[in-house]
């Protein structure tokens, strides 16, 4: 190191000089190298393992090599680590650097260099930037086989001079073994098996399925649809093939009733990042306002995915992961060619069940729900040793820094409960309803924007619109007009108050419903009566929706039995008391 030390470059906890500032410096320094935010997720998962021990210094820099750079300082501030800019973590001796991908000049870095895969294992086909190839040869095999799997091949493992990259390659099955023997016999021994911490947090976290549930407001007889895409043209949520996504998103919600099924979206990092997360919510504007919730790309999508009843995915991780879980997947986009061929992901994309993008959609779920058997297999090729990849990944870790492994067991940190976000339609409502007996009202509720399927004789149909929707030209029409609110919102108003005011604003308006909590709402109808509604599990929106069919079909509040309704939604039958 010059004595001309850049500006940019940190002064402490390391440094020319760092010995003069920093509090504790007889510590081993821990490097943890972040190619972009899809593979500082794996890191992430590892870095409690360093908890507690004040022989370590965690230090953290960024390759700055990849295409999807955005997001990666944002998440290095909230980890808090102090962050070497490249140039110094390449000038800078370090006992031991963690990466999670082979991009940047992972060579060149100065101390012992462990990799670990950041997906399920290492199955994606990608080319090696610039001239393709890093070790003398390599370019033929690539030109002669497609391009080389990443993290798996000699063009990754191996440096300019032919020696292997890692000094620790960290695998999660013995059958990555047996392909790093067949195609790279020069970085064999080091092949490392330590499981997968990622899936380690997603088996540990499988009692809180309901938890999570809760929290994207999954109500008792509704089905989670969970959309999963991985980045590129060939992805559900690329153009580079069929593009079946923009025909995708309406149907769904046109086709699936929004009370028994409830839709969100898990998108690859470089997606989110590389096109803007702005971007992307104005992309699915009207799906995210007929219900679609979007899943942190970092933090919440293993939660999702334990809560989803069926995956509607492609070859990305996510997508397998469910499949490891037993959850039901469809394929809406399966290109083998970006997998490797002896890896158990290209099997699996091969055989799992496909997505008929012009078929009915309700249909092809409810098959798939009724003809699916887990596949124990994929479990199996996640991680042979699950539930071991925390002491396995110290184990390994500590021996490369040459200090004896801290007394206290070894733990991954536990997935974190995501906020609550529940369904909330903001689009027009088209709501079929039918009396199915003396005080039995079936209600089904579509988000559009296409006509609801005749699935089941309907009596009536009326429009139901939030009073905060973006189609407010629209509000005129709207037989129910709803929204939600604290009780006593000053804003608004008592909710009697506000009911009246929107019934005298829209005459067209038979009834208007104020929620005031997760199973409660105060109605007003035209007649001026005001009504309380309750019922536990359902969208109080939706009882609104009930009690108009009932008054719209002729009948009179005095005639329902006992104070209440049953309401059926056709995957839950609930009873509505009025009060």
């Amino acid at each position: 190191m010059t004595d001309a030390v850049p500006d940019h470059w940190i002064r402490v906890p390391v440094g020319a000089d760092a010995a003069r500032w920093a509090t504790r410096s007889r510590t081993r320094t821990v490097l943890f190298v972040l190619h972009n935010v899809t593979s500082a997720t794996r890191l992430l998962d590892v870095l409690p393992l360093f908890d507690d021990d004040l022989r370590v210094q965690l230090l953290a820099t960024c390759t700055e090599s990849s295409a999807f750079g955005a997001g990666v300082r944002e998440l290095l501030a909230e980890t808090g680590v102090p962050v070497l800019p490249w140039d110094q973590a390449l000038a800078t001796p370090v006992d031991l650097a963690v990466s999670a991908s082979f991009g940047g000049q992972l060579p060149a870095i100065k101390g012992q260099l462990a990799v670990l895969s950041h997906g399920v294992g290492y199955t994606k086909r990608l080319g090696v930037p610039g001239a393709g190839c890093r070790v003398p040869g390599a370019g033929s095999r690539e030109r002669r086989g497609g391009a080389p799997v990443f993290g798996l091949s000699p063009q990754w493992l191996l440096g300019p001079d032919g020696t292997p990259v890692a000094d620790a390659l960290v695998l999660s099955h013995p059958e990555q073994e047996e392909r790093l023997r067949a195609v790279c016999p020069e970085a064999a021994h080091t092949g490392v098996l330590a499981g997968d911490p990622c899936w380690d947090r997603i088996l540990a976290a499988r009692a809180h399925r309901d938890r999570y549930r809760r929290a994207l407001g999954v109500r008792t007889g509704q089905r989670l649809v969970l959309l999963s895409s991985t980045w590129g043209p060939d992805a559900l949520f690329g153009d580079g093939g069929d593009d079946t996504l923009p025909a995708l998103l309406p149907r769904l919600t046109s086709e699936l009733p929004a009370d028994t099924h409830r839709l969100a979206a898990v998108l690859h990092p470089n997606l989110w990042h590389g096109h803007g997360p702005g971007q992307i919510r104005s992309w699915l504007d009207r799906a995210r306002r007929a219900g679609l919730t979007l899943i942190d790309p970092l933090h919440g999508w293993r939660q999702a995915l334990l809560a989803a009843d069926a995956v509607i995915g492609d070859h990305g991780a996510v997508t397998y992961y469910g499949a490891a879980l037993g959850t039901p997947v469809l394929l809406g986009a399966a290109p083998l060619s970006a997998l490797a061929p002896d890896a158990p992901v290209h099997a699996f994309v091969r055989s799992a069940p496909r997505l008929d993008p012009g078929a009915p959609l309700r249909p092809q779920l409810d098959a798939l729900l009724a003809r699916h058997r887990p596949l124990p297999e994929a479990a199996e090729f996640v991680s042979a040793v699950p539930h071991e990849a925390a002491p396995r990944l110290r184990r390994l870790f500590y021996r490369l820094l040459g200090l004896p492994e801290p007394s206290w067991p070894a733990r991954l940190a536990p997935l974190p409960l995501p906020p609550y976000e529940p369904a909330a339609p903001s689009v027009p409502l088209q709501v079929r309803t039918r009396i199915t007996g003396p005080g039995e009202v079936r209600v089904e509720r579509y988000a559009g924007p296409h006509p609801a399927p005749y699935d089941h004789a309907a009596d009536a149909t009326h429009l139901a619109l939030h009073e905060d929707t973006r189609e407010q030209d629209l509000l005129g029409l709207a037989d129910v007009v709803f929204r939600d609110g604290a009780t006593e919102d000053p804003r608004l108003g008592p909710p009697a108050q506000w009911c009246a005011e929107v019934l005298d604003r829209y005459p067209q308006c038979a009834l208007a419903a104020y929620v005031t909590g997760p199973g409660e709402c105060v109605v007003r109808v035209r007649s001026g009566q005001v009504v309380t509604l309750r019922a536990e599990g359902l969208d109080p929106a939706v009882c609104a929706s009930a009690l108009h069919a009932w008054l719209a079909a002729g009948k009179t509040l005095g005639e329902i039995k006992d104070s209440a309704l049953l309401l059926d939604t056709g995957g839950h039958r609930v009873r509505v008391t009025l009060r």
